[in-house]
């Protein structure tokens, strides 16, 4: 009898340990989400990479004329990335200003700006055709990209928190302090 009722226990005991570590490690439902980094043949797996991290999702392209908007983004990611933020470039020729190529967009980010962080193989970011991650940012309220450059917000759990038009400078006040309030918040 002591043998069973022991055996019980145990089996409960990691039940339930697997329960909690399974529902610690669970991921949003934005971040179940894979994409091909730009010119190379692996991929991103956004939970592994992104969960728990505050995101800044921008969509780019190399020949607009907020183009040098990569500098203020690749400042912002190294300012923060030790805090926990992750800036993740979505390249889209949505507008008609994206390379044909990825070896011209990888030149203008990584030889032209220096970007450091995350950046993917070209993909339609509005409409109907947008990947399933702007689809995911959309069912949580966010606006389609109206133009290049515009800035997506998200918390350490993969809530879309706010948006930023082209216009809005990476290293805004509007855009620091809402990052800084969230990694405050950890």
């Amino acid at each position: 009898m002591k043998t069973i009722t022991t055996s019980i226990f145990l089996s409960l005991l990691l039940s339930t340990i697997s329960a909690q570590t399974f529902a610690g490690n669970s991921c949003p439902d934005l971040l179940q989400y894979q994409h091909p980094k730009l010119r190379s043949e692996e991929s991103i797996d956004f939970c592994k990479a992104f969960n728990g991290k505050v995101l800044l999702v921008v969509n780019t392209a190399s020949q607009c004329g907020y183009t040098k908007q990569f500098s203020g983004l690749q400042k912002l990611y190294e300012q923060y990335r030790e805090q926990g933020l992750a800036v993740i470039g979505f390249p889209s020729d949505d507008f008609r200003q994206e390379f044909n190529s990825e070896e011209e967009i990888a030149k203008v980010c990584y030889v032209n700006y220096g970007v450091s962080f995350p950046m993917l193989s070209e993909s339609s970011v509005t409409s109907a055709n947008a990947n399933s991650f702007f689809q995911g940012l959309k069912r949580q309220g966010a606006p389609a990209p109206n133009w290049n450059f515009n800035k997506f917000l998200i918390d350490q759990n993969g809530r879309f928190i706010a948006h930023y038009p082209s216009s809005v400078k990476p290293g805004s006040a509007a855009i620091k302090n809402d990052i800084e309030r969230l990694l405050n918040a950890q």
